[in-house]
């Protein structure tokens, strides 16, 4: 089990950019510049300044990371084979083809081993870069190959400071847009302290580099930030031409990057589709995001080979289906309440029968099934029914997948993110829900509309899509942690924007009686940096301590296990044993696997489920049977899945196969009536007795205190 253990000795004041001011600028000795002038100088100084900040707060996340994940495991220090297993279960997979690109001996070789590859499952020829969101990897080993720093730095090193990068580009895009939103760089400085002060909730990239989201969401930050510039008012065409081209470069690299792009940007869609249905969004604007989307998507689908998961995405049939059902029902934004509400009832109800015939038309042509087992997961999580499906079991029995824990909110409260967001979003939801009544209604009456005035000023375009946005992707981490990453760091721009800006404060203080265009000022600016005052005091010695400590990897066990591999094994040896060691054993030993990590393909699926027959019960003939239907020549079992306990009874591994074996589970406590005892004992308890039933099958080869590895008999 890898772990990690001590480490022994000896080895200013801006003006609100963008933004319309009731008031001239005042220089410091009262005298009045010119409207024009001063404005203009201010803003080339603001924005200056803003810049520089937001660039030198990025470089230092870099490094804040780096530095973590150098003093955590003593990267510098332990060897090849320790610094690849650091890299865990799927991370290990994806590296192991930025190093299979590396060790190539020419770049068309590399690819060609990509696209024909028959190492990662046995018995299969694969395209890897059709099956996986690998091109990254691809580019990287590319770069590093024709630029002159091989002598300078190692392949590895080359990997995650890109990854940490990255962490740059996420921070700058995360601060640019709270800029945008709020029109004073103060709010993105906030949000970026934010995102760094709640680091254990807002990435996870110093522990998983090689993980897709890594990858990927930096880009979508980027896209949340030119998406927000496109839909402010007054753009020039050019503007927005260029910011167009900016959505769809960021769009395409977050396709590109992560398998999971599809379901990510479908919420995204969502919040276009509820934005526009209450005309809060420019229709042209969002018909032009929708088309961005199924564009992106497609290039990314050319680029894979024609995934026939890309084609029978939900996405691209939702998005369809919006543009098809826009073009029938023409007269949607006119009439009165009443009128315009059945409309949109009509409307809904159309876009939902259109998206789920054209996804179910798109996968009948392409016998499409490498998604379902998602629908599976999620029709059991949601409580559409209970489910014996081993592949929908095993991820609702994982914690990543389950609901966001509470103590989640009680950190991010320490740094008083939670409180701001949700005061922020009380108002902001408030707003919104005052705003679309206006819009359904239609109504012209100068009372109403008076009243509404403050209302429309808190809630232009882009802070709709933000607070919808964050919303509908706050539901969706507190339904799956897993994507909790996705909304903490929108939670830290939505924060700061809200506390930074001058039309929230104006409206507070309107309601309150209290307003003055000098009172608001003076709050928008004071209350923000009490706040960063504050988060500095409290947590920059903990950051201090933290960079302070200094550990190192340790795992002996499994470099024991890479080892043992690579020296007693021939290089065309197939092996067998848990999705997340295998992905080590073909990055350490380069070795055939039988299965892996990635779990995006139904055969696949399958055939891990066969393989993880060793820890059911199941006799040695039928486990020899399936093994070699594999090829496999050595298979290993793993102790801390064997005997598991980090997970309760009916979710260990061992009872999931019990389960849809249909076998009664082991230990006290319930089963569902229609189990049955198992006629064998568990396959992986009852090989270590060497009994002559197993071991006319079974040869132990290896063992020590964590894996036991057999090599299977060849029988004629």
């Amino acid at each position: 089990m890898t772990t990690v253990r001590q480490r022994r000795v000896g080895k200013g004041t801006e003006a609100a950019e963008d933004q319309p001011s009731e008031e001239k600028n005042v220089k410091p000795d009262g005298k009045i510049l010119s409207d024009h002038t001063g404005r203009k100088l201010w803003n080339i100084l603001s924005i200056t300044v803003g810049g520089i900040v937001a660039i030198s707060l990025g470089l230092l996340t870099s490094v804040y990371v780096a530095t973590l994940h150098e003093n955590d495991l003593w990267f510098s220090n332990i060897k090849e084979v320790e610094r690849e297993i650091s890299f865990r279960t799927e991370c290990g997979l994806y590296y192991s083809y930025y190093k299979q690109m590396i060790q190539a001996a020419s770049i068309q070789q590399g690819l060609h081993g990509l696209v024909y590859d028959n190492k990662t499952e046995s018995v299969r020829t694969i395209n890897i870069l059709e099956r996986m969101n690998v091109y990254q990897e691809v580019f990287l080993s590319i770069l590093y190959r024709i630029l002159p720093i091989q002598q300078y730095l190692e392949p590895v090193y080359f990997y995650i400071y890109t990854l940490f990068g990255l962490q740059a580009v996420y921070v700058i895009a995360l601060y640019v847009t709270s800029w945008l939103l709020s029109g004073t760089w103060l709010s993105g400085l906030l949000a970026a302290c934010w995102y760094i002060t709640n680091r254990i909730d807002t990435t996870r990239v110093e522990f998983t580099i090689p993980l897709r989201e890594n990858w990927a969401l930096p880009f979508f930050a980027v896209q949340i930030a030119a998406i927000t510039y496109l839909l402010r008012t007054h753009l020039q065409p050019v503007q927005e031409r260029l910011t167009l081209t900016a959505v769809f470069i960021a769009t395409f690299l977050f396709s590109l990057t992560w398998q999971f792009n599809q379901f990510m940007m479908l919420i995204q869609a969502l919040a276009l589709f509820i934005l526009d249905c209450f005309d809060m969004l420019p229709t042209a604007k969002v018909i032009w995001l929708y088309i961005i989307q199924i564009s992106g998507l497609l290039l990314v689908c050319v680029l894979q080979f024609f995934n026939s998961m890309i084609l029978g995405s939900l996405l691209i049939s939702f998005n369809a289906s919006v543009l098809i059902a826009r073009t029938i029902q023409k007269n949607l934004k006119k009439g009165g309440l009443l009128n315009r509400f059945g409309k949109l009832i009509l409307h809904v109800l159309l876009v939902l029968c259109l998206t789920l015939l054209i996804n179910k038309v798109i996968k009948k042509i392409l016998n499409l099934e490498s998604d379902e087992h998602i629908f599976k997961f999620l029709k059991a999580k949601f409580g559409f029914g209970a489910t014996r499906d081993f592949d929908a079991n095993l991820y609702l029995c994982e914690e990543a997948f389950g609901l966001l824990p509470l103590n989640t909110f009680s950190r991010l409260s320490d740094t008083l993110l939670f409180y701001v967001y949700i005061f922020v979003l009380f108002l902001m939801t408030v707003a919104a829900v005052i705003v679309a009544f206006r819009n359904l209604s239609g109504s012209s009456q100068v009372q109403f509309m008076e009243k509404m005035e403050e209302c429309t000023i808190t809630l232009k375009p882009d802070a709709a899509y933000n607070l919808i946005h964050t919303v509908l992707f706050g539901c969706l981490a507190l339904s799956t942690m897993r994507m909790k990453y996705l909304w903490t760091s929108h939670m830290c721009v939505f924060a700061s924007f809200g506390l930074c800006s001058a039309e929230i404060w104006k409206l507070i203080l309107k309601c309150i009686h209290l307003y003055t265009s000098q009172r608001t000022h003076v709050i928008k600016y004071s209350i923000p940096i009490i706040t960063l005052l504050y988060i500095s005091y409290k947590f920059w010695p903990g950051i201090m301590d933290e960079l302070s400590e200094l550990r190192e990897f340790y795992d002996p066990d499994t470099v024991e296990l890479m080892n043992w591999i690579k020296s007693n094994t021939p290089n065309t040896a197939v092996f067998a044993g848990s999705m997340q060691l295998l992905a080590g054993v073909k990055l350490c030993t380069g070795r055939t696997l039988t299965n892996h990590p990635h779990y995006e393909d139904k055969n696949l699926r399958e055939r891990t489920k066969q393989i993880y027959q060793i820890y059911a019960k199941r006799s040695p003939e039928d486990v020899h049977r399936i093994l070699r239907t594999f090829d496999t020549d050595y298979v290993i079992l793993e102790d801390s899945i064997c005997y598991e306990r980090r997970h309760s009874r009916g979710c260990r591994l061992r009872d999931l196969l019990d389960i849809a074996n249909g076998h009664i589970m082991d230990g006290l406590g319930e089963n569902e009536p229609d189990l049955k005892p198992s006629l064998y004992p568990r396959f992986c308890e009852e090989i270590k007795k060497n009994l002559p039933s197993y071991t006319i099958h079974f040869t132990r080869v290896f063992q020590n205190k964590t894996f036991h590895v057999y090599r299977l008999t060849k029988h004629k």
